[in-house]
């Protein structure tokens, strides 16, 4: 087949890209920006744009597909081009779907966790050498694309995303995937400017239960009120399967889980990943792998790419960077170190960085987040407001959001790295939480602070 891409350099399209050229399908692609990880990747693969923007000539009468990204506008040249030739037009989730109509859809959706629990399953297939095709967001350790399509597998793992498919197609991108085996791990209101309320929001994971196909299951965290309430009104003729956080202890800062066979260390820590651990291991067992090989495949799993990943550490000093960016997900990754971590300072930074953590209504849902931090701060780019079109705020209405009267709040990337450099590492914790870069602050330079 010979596929096009408007806006191939997205995470996911690009990925996408490479599966297809692996699979030998004729593979070309527009941007009007691309960054790394995926330039060089398209680069290497020969499949980098020759100029950057939109060359309507590019689409033409000999293509068998036109794949579009969230990236491309409704009005965007080649797209139009596309329509007038009267070309077959996807999303990439509605692409996935149609590679995967024969194949039994494995769907990790919720609010929080997908990423690692998609993360923990291709681990553990991948352990086993149990083969399948997959979709997820993040890089994982011992895999070279994060997208991977064939004929043979019969199984196929999608990281349910809720943001919408593409310019023209406002479905959420999970409603596409029609599971035949799902997961849902909590519901917490995210993506304010397309879901303006969380009712709104909420009912995308109706719709998302309801897809599933007859007969199928949803493996649910019974912990989380909102799912449970859901879980409990689906009427749909599939399999419940409730799972919550499983027994464990942190031992010296070594986190052991209670299995059968004894305490299992694991490498990775926090009551929010041992809570995905259990979602995973029932997605597992549905998928032929017993107990006793999840939790041997489980204990060599070190996270995935951007969750609470450690950037360095010294003697008694430790610098995590995460990429947790909305109330709940702050609120659990703190707690996770504080936990972790019980005699040592914590030092908690978030950057408020996408447009619900920017949006003056929503400010109060983080309330309490960062409660656990012995010292919080909070960093956002007051230009970034006008940009987003957003009402401004100012460091006071941040500190009553929060809560926090010693709230420190910085509004400029010179300021917050004076504060880091300043920073004695000695039985303490840093952590940084962004989906951003601190307006472009030198983790490598802090990271050596550490040795």
């Amino acid at each position: 087949m010979n596929i096009h891409f408007i806006a191939i350099g997205g995470s996911a399209m690009h990925n996408l890209a490479l599966a297809l050229h692996d699979r030998g399908y004729r593979v070309s692609g527009s941007d009007d920006v691309i960054f790394e990880p995926s330039r060089t990747r398209l680069d290497r693969a020969g499949l980098l744009p020759e100029s950057f923007g939109w060359f309507p000539d590019k689409v033409h009468s000999g293509l068998d597909a036109v794949i579009l990204g969230m990236h491309a506008k409704a009005d965007n040249p080649e797209l139009s081009r596309a329509q007038e030739l009267g070309l077959p037009i996807y999303s990439y989730p509605e692409f996935l779907y149609e590679q995967s109509k024969n194949k039994t859809r494995v769907v990790i959706g919720g609010s929080h966790g997908k990423t690692t629990i998609t993360s923990m399953i291709l681990h553990v297939l991948n352990y086993w050498d149990k083969p399948a095709d997959y979709m997820v967001g993040a890089q994982l350790e011992g895999f070279d694309r994060m997208v991977h399509l064939t004929e043979e597998n019969d199984f196929i793992v999608l990281e349910g995303d809720e943001y919408l498919s593409s310019a023209i197609d406002r479905r959420p991108k999970f409603h596409l995937y029609q599971p035949n085996i799902a997961l849902l791990s909590g519901i917490a209101w995210d993506h304010i400017n397309v879901f303006p309320t969380f009712d709104n929001y909420r009912e995308q994971f109706r719709i998302f239960l309801e897809g599933i196909v007859p007969g199928g299951s949803i493996t649910y965290n019974t912990e989380d009120p909102e799912v449970r309430a859901l879980i409990e009104g689906l009427e749909a003729p599939i399999r419940k399967f409730p799972y919550e956080t499983p027994a464990y202890e942190v031992v010296d800062g070594v986190t052991l889980l209670d299995t059968p066979e004894g305490p299992m260390p694991l490498k990775i820590f926090g009551q929010h990943n041992l809570n995905n651990l259990a979602g995973a291991q029932w997605i597992c067992q549905q998928m032929g792998v017993d107990a006793t090989d999840f939790y041997e495949a489980m204990a060599t799993f070190r996270g995935a790419a951007r969750r609470l990943e450690l950037l360095a550490k010294s003697d008694s000093g430790y610098l995590f960077k995460d990429f947790a960016h909305s109330p709940s997900k702050a609120a659990a990754t703190t707690h996770a170190v504080r936990e972790q971590f019980p005699g040592k300072e914590l030092i908690a930074c978030l950057e408020l960085h996408t447009y619900s953590s920017l949006n003056a209504g929503f400010l109060s849902d983080y309330r309490g987040s960062l409660d656990a931090a012995d010292r919080a701060l909070v960093f956002y780019i007051p230009d970034s407001l006008r940009i987003k079109g957003l009402a401004e705020i100012s460091p006071e209405d941040i500190r009553r959001a929060f809560a926090l009267p010693n709230l420190e709040v910085y509004t400029d990337t010179a300021s917050l790295r004076d504060t880091l450099d300043q920073l004695d590492f000695t039985d303490s914790v840093l952590l940084l939480m962004s989906s951003g870069n601190y307006g472009g602050l030198d983790l490598q330079a802090l990271a050596g602070k550490l040795g």
